[in-house]
């Protein structure tokens, strides 16, 4: 074949011989049982009327929202989440080509637009239809929920961060700068801006807008550039908007942050965590959303995200979030010690739900160590019509007030205070009385103990569910499907990294790989004619 065939950009026209034979409907190729079926089928049995609201109009030519929802969320089954590598996909796969239904292939900007854009914005009415689907077909017990939580990396810069402790610092030494300078323009050009000693952003903003007045009445020239000397009231208005502008800065940053700690430069909505995939063992914090999984039967049926670094605060917004989408409430809620507090259990009481909630020191109370420690509560003996505790060396600990305590979500709770009039001469002071940050000598320390009664007896009474033999079962399905899930979504789908920025758009690739879990966790079962399992029984002891 002569070489001029060869170079140039029509590839065609050096073909010879070969013509390539596919019969007229590909979807003969497509085996019976291929999972692409059943998405298409689920799909298909879903209410995607709130996606094309997303739409002010809907094109006829290109692939429909239907469309396009139908080979992201499989490709998000078979692992691919970057718009690019979909978009090949449905160039070369036939499978793409049967959901697409011989519409052109979208190229990667349509679907990053129909990612962000559109699925973004109902992304958690499509995660309803989807469990409301498996509900309807009697695949989930809508009666007990497994929740549990991990976190995914943003798609952020590690090092351009903001800490929220860093910008109140230097705020606070910036006003303290910013007070002597307000007063020496006071004192110089005779006006008055700050009332009630309070410096603040609307001071400044008057200080400058004073100057410039003096200014424009004195009609003051303002010189730029070197061997120029500048008069002291342009310095003066200078210096003050330097200062409104830091100012301005700091309140934006700070407004960013609201109740977190920190924030990424590149993605405002991602919050530094600490993370379990640590390369250079260093605990380095990186940029990260706080995922969660709430599982029913094997199937996801909701996801939140969370700024917050721990799980305690992401229960409640997780349950409420559930019950407004879902329409149905479940009655048991199973999840480990990271969602333990006084707070979740009374909610979950006035919910009318029952918790089967991990307490926080349930692996430690089994240790020896916990049990001979007399300086815990729980290794004195209490009495409940005088409401004390007695020591190891028979000394009363009584009631000396009641201390409230309030918590990051506002929360306002209250604990009791027992404390030994006197631990003077006891032998075991030592081994009782803990903390070697006190700055009071120890031979002046007493024996002092903080009891929430309210969590208390929340906590005994959950312990007793979680250690009947329904407990035990759930808790065992709950590391078995809960984790699980994360498990199948990190591993085997590679989800391990958001490609979107934007907590709207990072929940909207968490539905997707959510829903696609589930086809292929239906996939599975079905073929394996296990779709009646619920729970998993306990393995009998031999």
């Amino acid at each position: 074949m002569p070489l001029t065939k060869i170079l140039q950009g029509d590839y065609t026209l050096s073909r010879n011989y070969y013509q390539i034979k596919l019969p007229f409907d590909l979807e003969i190729m497509i085996p019976n049982n291929d999972p692409v079926r059943l998405l298409n089928a689920c799909v298909e049995g879903m209410d995607l009327s709130e996606l094309y609201q997303t739409y002010t109009r809907v094109p006829k030519n290109p692939a429909t929202p239907k469309q396009l929802f139908k080979i992201v969320v499989y490709a998000a089954m078979n692992g691919i989440f970057s718009s690019r590598k979909i978009e090949t996909a449905c160039r070369q796969n036939i499978n793409y080509m049967y959901l697409l239904e011989g519409k052109e292939a979208p190229d990667n900007a349509t679907i990053a637009r129909f990612i962000s854009l559109h699925l973004a914005q109902c992304s958690k009415e499509m995660m309803a239809e989807s469990t409301w689907l498996l509900r309807r077909n009697g695949l989930i017990t809508s009666e007990t929920v497994f929740i549990d939580g991990t976190k995914i990396e943003a798609n952020a810069n590690k090092y351009t961060f903001v800490w929220k402790k860093t910008v109140t610092k230097n705020m606070a030494k910036m006003l303290a700068k910013v007070a002597g300078f307000v007063a020496e323009c006071e004192a110089m050009y005779g006006f008055r801006v700050v009332y009630n000693d309070r410096i603040s952003l609307k001071v400044l903003k008057r200080l400058a807008k004073q100057l410039r007045k003096i200014c424009r009445k004195e009609r003051v020239v303002f010189v730029y550039g070197s061997g120029k000397r500048k008069t002291p009231l342009q310095k003066s208005v200078e210096q003050a908007e330097r200062y409104l502008q830091r100012m301005k800065d700091y309140v934006y940053r700070l407004h960013v942050c609201g109740e977190r700690n920190s924030y990424s430069k590149t993605d405002h909505d991602a919050t530094f965590m600490r993370m379990k995939e640590d390369a250079m063992l260093n605990g380095q914090l990186k940029p990260a959303y706080n995922l969660q999984h709430a599982v029913d039967a094997g199937y996801i049926t909701w996801v939140s995200i969370s700024a917050y670094t721990t799980d305690t605060r992401t229960l409640i917004p997780l349950l409420r979030e559930m019950e407004k989408n879902l329409k149905f409430k479940y009655r048991d809620i199973v999840a480990d010690a990271g969602y333990e507090s006084e707070e979740n259990y009374l909610f979950l009481t006035d919910n009318g739900q029952l918790s089967y909630i991990k307490p926080t020191n349930y692996e430690i109370s089994k240790t020896r160590k916990y049990k001979t420690d007399i300086g815990r509560r729980e290794n004195m003996a209490y009495d409940r019509e005088t409401d004390s505790y007695t020591c190891r060396n028979n000394r009363r600990l009584a009631v000396t007030g009641i201390k409230k305590h309030r918590t990051s979500s506002g929360y306002v709770g209250t604990a009791t205070v027992y404390k030994c009039a006197d631990c003077s001469g006891c032998p075991y002071k030592l081994k009782c009385i803990k903390g070697n940050n006190c700055k009071t000598p120890m031979d002046q320390r007493n024996k002092t103990l903080t009891v929430s009664k309210v969590k208390e007896e929340k906590r005994a009474e959950n312990l007793e569910r979680i250690l009947s033999d329904h407990g035990t079962k759930l808790r065992m399905n709950r590391s078995i499907q809960a984790e699980g899930s994360f498990a199948v979504v990190k591993e085997d789908m590679g989800f391990r990294q958001y490609l979107y920025r934007g907590r709207s758009n990072v929940l909207a690739e968490s539905i997707l790989a959510a829903i696609a879990y589930n086809i292929n966790k239906l996939h599975w079962r079905i073929q394996s004619k296990k779709t009646d399992i619920r729970l998993y029984e306990l393995k009998e002891s031999v």
